[in-house]
């Protein structure tokens, strides 16, 4: 996910500002203590979130009522959202809260310490061939739909690329790429972000309510939900062990944004309607390195040296913790970086292709979970 790219369509920004906007670095003020206040923002309502868990649970068990668990996770991004919604979010806390995505990627690398490589071979491969079906059926769903609708084809593939793929991330690496308009641009991000939002609320306890497993769980988060921050929330919302394993699926996911956007910067550079891709196997090579996120190497990295045995226990669980404070900041940032109002000031027709989207991929994908768990016995075990 670009939190620039959440920051445009948090604060209303137009869709011209948010291509400029959309490749800024987070870390682009020369100043470090500019960081500070919304860095302590972050830890604030993360904290929070987790007190808020524990009090929750407190005060019903005091009173006898039966309540759910609400992980700590849904509680921060609930106060963020509050704050920016409610309150706003003052122009001192930005820079700082604009870094979440730096404490997200920092989380997934961190996390790599909790599967060794063969478990990573093992379940990747198991998912990948999950994902190729998923995006496939899924895809072509989509651009049905926008087809139909009457939206431009770009927006279609757009749209397309960001729920199958990886959201907002695939969808900045498409633009150039296909040479779609600003506005696209501008309505298939608003569209993602706030499908994304329904799915981190919905799933974990439609989940529950289905009675799957925590690995189930975790294979489906991975394989529905389109944003990297928004994967690895729901996939906490439900459980550690759920958690662990979304971002694994997703970070197999997010490898494959490469491939699919050359795919598509193929289809319309043949028409006449996007830069030409040189031939030959080196220039798509080089394409496709240019798209890959490079912070799952760094995951495969910590993988492999927890594999061969370069960390003592001790600080493989180190290492652990440290990437749940990682995430902690950046639950508390997809909350305060979404503006539910902007959002939702959406074009319906963009809106309705994403919601069939988001509903096709959370369908196809969970009809593959329970069959290659339940019938196949892919249990990860």
């Amino acid at each position: 996910m670009s939190q620039s790219a959440i920051a445009t369509a948090s604060t209303g920004k137009g869709a011209s500002e948010l291509e400029a906007l959309a490749e800024t670095d987070p870390f682009r003020s020369r100043n470090p203590l500019e960081y500070v206040p919304g860095i302590l923002l972050l830890l604030a309502v993360g904290l929070l979130g987790k007190y808020c868990e524990k009090w929750w649970l407190a005060i019903a068990a005091a009173q006898g009522w039966k309540v759910p668990d609400i992980e700590y996770v849904l509680w921060a991004i609930v106060i963020g959202l509050i704050i920016t919604n409610v309150f706003g979010l003052h122009k001192i806390f930005r820079p700082g809260v604009a870094t979440f995505e730096f404490w997200l990627k920092s989380g997934i690398v961190l996390l790599g310490a909790r599967f060794v490589i063969g478990d990573v071979a093992k379940l990747g491969g198991t998912s990948l061939i999950q994902i190729l079906v998923d995006m496939t059926l899924a895809g072509t769903i989509i651009i049905l739909v926008a087809r139909a609708l009457g939206l431009s084809g770009k927006l279609g593939s757009l749209l397309a690329i960001g729920t199958s793929i990886c959201g907002v991330s695939a969808i900045i690496a498409a633009r150039g790429a296909i040479r779609a308009r600003n506005s696209e641009v501008g309505y298939a991000i608003a569209a993602i972000l706030t499908l994304g939002a329904v799915g981190l609320f919905v799933l974990p306890p439609l989940g529950h309510a289905i009675g799957l497993s925590d690995h189930e769980f975790g294979l489906w988060a991975g394989l529905a939900v389109d944003n990297t921050a928004e994967t690895t929330a729901t996939g906490y919302a439900f459980s550690d062990a759920a958690g662990d394993l979304a971002v694994l699926v997703k970070s197999v996911r997010n490898s494959l944004i490469g491939f699919v956007v050359l795919g598509f910067a193929l289809f319309w550079s043949s028409r006449g309607q996007a830069d030409k891709i040189a031939p030959g196997v080196a220039p798509k090579i080089a394409f496709i390195w240019a798209k890959f996120p490079k912070f799952v190497l760094g995951f495969l990295a910590v993988s492999l040296l927890v594999t061969i045995g370069a960390f003592s226990d001790a600080q493989v669980a180190n290492l652990g913790a440290l990437s749940k404070w990682a995430f902690l900041l950046t639950f508390a940032g997809v909350g305060l970086s979404t503006d539910i109002r902007t959002l939702v000031r959406t074009g319906w027709r963009p809106l309705v292709v994403a919601v069939v989207g988001l509903a096709s991929v959370a369908v196809i994908s969970l009809g593959l979970v329970l069959f290659t768990s339940r019938v196949l016995g892919w249990t990860g075990s």
